[in-house]
């Protein structure tokens, strides 16, 4: 059946991390923080990495809208 592999990785990943001295890193608050461009319509949040066609794409799909009437204060 399997390689049982899985408890090895497991016990290899619980060490690392004790030896690096603490819990797993997340990344989930930064980007939380980093959803800085907001959809004036929906108050759907984007990463403030988002360009335009993403956000146009977004504007004309969920409200048949033109950017500038969702993210008035975008700029690239």
């Amino acid at each position: 059946m399997g390689g049982g592999n899985g408890a090895k990785a497991a016990q290899k990943r619980e060490r690392n991390a004790k030896l690096a001295g603490g819990a797993a890193k997340s990344q989930l608050k930064v980007n939380e923080k980093a959803k800085s461009i907001q959809c004036k319509v929906c108050f759907q949040t984007f990463l403030s990495t988002a360009r335009a066609p993403a956000l146009n794409e977004h504007a004309s799909n969920k409200h048949n809208k033109t950017i500038a009437d969702c993210f008035p204060d975008f700029k690239e």
